[in-house]
Formats: structure tokens, sequence, C-alpha cells
């Protein structure tokens, strides 16, 4: 009996066997069958019913993993991680990865809705003119937002930042470069500034301003706006315009003098296992019903002109996300200084210390 019992345990052992192995070669021959592309990107910074209608369309599978900070996706690029066929970056970094050979020369001949890229952009603000390695995918821009009924002098300028009136109820952004390209916009400087007199200049404006702001901040700050806590905040468009349903007191401006404007790119990796994917993968986000989409859904621009009229209205006459052209034109992108990055490292800290 003890016999039967066992044999009959390893039968139902080999059965059991036999079906997880049919199950694993199904799933196997499953996920061979139908491709996978492999996307780095920022939190919630693509449409998840794109991504589905674009596994529909291709019959693949797309995983988007995130990451933080531009820092840390490139140092584990440069240590050899592999596995990921594009990724989602500011431009200054493509340029950085570009220029360090990780980067796929992209053939524009497998992405025909460049030929709605605005082209104003390209001109004007672009590192990469011609796309020769990467695709713009969303503008953003930095500025001020306040609560008319609390701040009823407000000026569209930089100055603002020191108002008394605003005092321990306003806040900066915790970021060294967007900061001190406030400061040095402010004082008719360009916020990629070289020179060690206006980086100092700047840094003493910015100890003025912290004097009156509540805190240093990037990422509370717009809640804090929302429900009344600051009345002033120096921040992003895209971070502003997701609260701004929540308290229809919120104004955002971008000040006279002129900010940065920001744009975070497309890019193919050179080490690419789906290079084909990932080509229609871009094309299919340069679909201009879907740029137009993707806007409504991260509230950045994406800078794709015939997505434009696909907008609702009261994105289309936003200036949250189209920057007045006057605004414009004083505006820059903020840049890779490579070796004078450390003059403005050494303002910062000093910032970031210096009690008020």
């Amino acid at each position: 009996m003890k016999r039967e019992r066992d044999n009959r345990k390893k039968w139902f052992l080999s059965f059991g066997m036999i079906g997880l192995l049919a199950l694993t070669l199904f799933q196997t021959a499953c996920t061979t069958t139908r491709p996978v592309l492999r996307v780095l990107a920022w939190e919630d910074y693509i449409d998840p019913g794109l991504i589905v209608a674009f596994e529909k369309k291709y019959d693949c599978r797309v995983v988007v993993d995130t990451y933080q900070t531009n820092k840390s996706v490139y140092a584990k690029l440069e240590a050899g991680l592999s596995g990921y066929d594009m990724l989602i970056t500011s431009s200054y970094m493509a340029a950085i990865m570009e220029r360090d050979g990780m980067l796929e020369e992209l053939d524009q001949t497998k992405i025909p809705n460049l030929k709605h890229i605005d082209r104003e952009y390209l001109q004007h603000l672009a590192l990469d003119k011609t796309m020769a390695y990467s695709v713009p995918y969303m503008l953003s821009n930095t500025g001020i937002a306040y609560l008319k009924s609390k701040v009823p002098d407000f000026r569209p300028s930089w100055g603002m930042l020191e108002s008394e009136d605003i005092r321990d109820r306003a806040t900066l952004m915790d970021d060294m470069r967007e900061t001190m390209g406030a400061a040095l916009k402010y004082l008719g400087y360009s916020l990629n500034s070289r020179n060690e007199v206006e980086i100092e200049e700047a840094k003493n404006l910015v100890l003025k301003w912290k004097k009156t702001a509540s805190r240093l901040d990037s990422s509370y700050y717009r809640f804090g706006l929302a429900a009344g806590e600051f009345i002033l905040v120096h921040g992003y468009s895209g971070d502003v315009l997701q609260v701004m349903d929540r308290n229809e007191d919120i104004v955002f401006v971008q000040p006279v003098e002129g900010t940065s404007i920001s744009c975070d790119d497309l890019v193919i990796l050179k080490k690419a296992k789906n290079k084909e994917l990932a080509y229609a993968f871009i094309d299919f986000l340069h679909e201009p019903a879907h740029a137009a989409r993707n806007t409504a859904f991260v509230f950045y621009l994406c800078p794709n002109r015939a997505s434009y009229e696909h907008l609702a209205e009261d994105l289309r006459g936003n200036s949250a996300l189209f920057v007045p052209e006057e605004i414009l034109l004083k505006s820059e992108i903020i840049r890779d200084l490579g070796e004078d990055n450390k003059k403005y490292i050494k303002a910062w800290a000093e910032i970031r210390v210096r009690q008020p």
C-alpha cells in the first residue's frame, strides 16, 4: 500500500512537472513571439493608454522602468547597464551621452512624423537642431506661481522673490542651476554664464531671496501653493498646471527677464536590441493626436506643431504651455558647462549652508 501511494505520488509529481514545463514553454513561446521594447523614463511620463495602443498595433510588449535623476541613469549606463532600447532624458544629458558614444545616430527615414516637430523650437532652443541623435519629447519652462488674492501687487519679475509681501510664505527651487539661473536672468546675464564675477553676483542675490523664502523646495511646493500654505512659489509650469484645478486662485507666469526652457528627448541607445521597435515607438508618440494626448496627460508641451490643434481649448491658450514670444526670445535652455559647473557647485554649497 505504501508503495502504491508512493507510485501515485510520483505519478502526480511527474504529471505536475510536465504541466509546469508545458506552461513554461508556452510562456517562453509567447515571450519570444512578442518582441519587448524596454524604455527608461521619468515616472508617469507617458499616457498608459498610448502604451496599450502601441502594444496592440505592433503585437509587442513595452516595459517602462523609471529613474530619478539624469546623473544616476548616466552612471548606470556608463557602468555597463544594458537591456534597454531607448531612454527619455534631458537634452543636455542626451548631448553628453552622444559625445560619449552611447546613442544611436538616427535614421530619420524611419521616423516620418519628425515633419511635425516645431521648427521654431529647433531653431531657437534645441541643442540637437538637426535631430541627429535625439527627438524632442516634452518642453517645460520655469516661472513664478502665486495666489492672486494674496499677492495683489504682483509684478512678473524675478524681483518678486525678495518682496516683503511674501516673506516666509514663498519657496525657491532646490535646484542649483534653476535658482542660480533665475538670479542670472534678473541681473541681465546668461543663465549659462561661465563668468565668475557674474556667478558671484547671482549667488549674493539668491542669498537675499533666501531670506524671504520659507524654504528651498522642488517637490512639495505645488501642493503647498494649492493648499494656501505658500502664496508664491518658484517652480515648473507642468507641476503648477497639475494643481491649478485644486485652487482657482493660482496664476503662473514667466518673468519678463526670461527664464529656463527645459526639454526631454527621446533617444535610442547604441546597445539596443530592438532598434526597429524603438524607431516605431518614437514615430508613434509623434503622431499628432498621440502627442496632444500626452501633453494633456503630463501637462508639459510636446513640441509637435501639428498636435496643437488637437489640444483642448484651455490648453491651446495656456501661456504656461505656450511661452509668450517676447519671453521666449529672452529664455535659454540650461546647458552642461563641463568644468565650469564647479563654479556653480561652490556657490550653491554656500547658499545651502548660509542661514538667513
